[in-house]
């Protein structure tokens, strides 16, 4: 476990969201991990990409979004997780939208068979 939780804090130290610092003062965060099956194809995995970004342009509760692959230089701290998405919301009440939103359940029905292992971790920025 101490492992994962090193690998999320080094994703949300080097996350860098659109907004300024005074204004991301409060946000709520929903930082998701995945680890994806084995087996699971670049094309599959490209698609799940795809879709993620898509969100934000069809869920109005999403105010900041911002992705990536993981470039960690200690393998045996990422346990295999190779994607970290970091969505914004003005608060709580933003990702209670999501969560049940159309758009974010499609998404989830299209990546859950993908995934071994997806974390999630929700906070309140803070500086």
């Amino acid at each position: 476990m101490k492992p994962f939780l090193a690998l999320l804090g080094l994703a949300m130290l080097t996350a860098l969201p659109n907004l300024s610092a005074a204004d991301s003062i409060g946000r709520f965060r929903h930082v998701v991990l995945f680890k994806f099956k084995d087996g699971t194809t670049p094309d599959q995995i490209a698609k799940v990409e795809s879709e993620f970004r898509k969100l934000p342009s069809q869920i109005d509760a999403i105010i900041d979004f911002e992705w990536g692959t993981s470039q960690t230089v200690e393998v045996e701290l990422a346990q295999g997780y190779t994607h970290c998405f970091l969505v914004t919301f003005q608060d709580k009440s933003g990702l209670q939208t999501y969560l049940p939103h159309p758009a974010h359940t499609a998404f989830v029905d299209l990546v859950k068979p993908l995934l071994d292992q997806v974390h999630v971790l929700d906070y309140v920025s803070s500086r």
